[in-house]
């Protein structure tokens, strides 16, 4: 099922680095990632369903009681969108900030480009 780019972005955020059900976050990263994704971040690139899912569960097991919030409504253009985030412990002051850039083909995420922010 193809989902709009704002969809995307949204289940990425909290279906997928907010998910701490490895089973549940693999099944929705092979729903809403096409095979050849790749994950772009600061501390290197990713490839695949499998290294996605590798590098998901490992930032959510640092940080498992964390929720991912949007700050702001996805913005679209073209097959691209983009949303601002922040993350921390519900209840308490965001530990950090960000925003997710992705592309999409057929209603897919082809790629994901995470940008660390300051908190607002």
């Amino acid at each position: 099922m193809p989902y709009s780019p704002s969809t995307l972005l949204l289940r990425n955020l909290q279906d997928v680095f907010g998910e701490g059900d490895p089973s549940r976050r693999r099944a929705v990263i092979d729903e809403i990632f096409t095979d050849d994704c790749v994950f772009y971040e600061p501390a290197g690139v990713h490839r695949g369903r499998d290294e996605i899912d590798r590098v998901a569960g490992a930032i959510r097991a640092t940080h498992p009681d964390f929720q991912y919030q949007p700050i702001a409504a996805p913005e679209e253009l073209g097959d691209g969108a983009r949303v601002k985030w922040v993350s921390g412990r519900p209840g308490e002051p965001p530990a950090y900030a960000g925003t997710d850039f992705i592309t999409t083909r057929d209603g897919r995420i082809t790629a994901v480009y995470l940008f660390f922010d300051k908190l607002p």
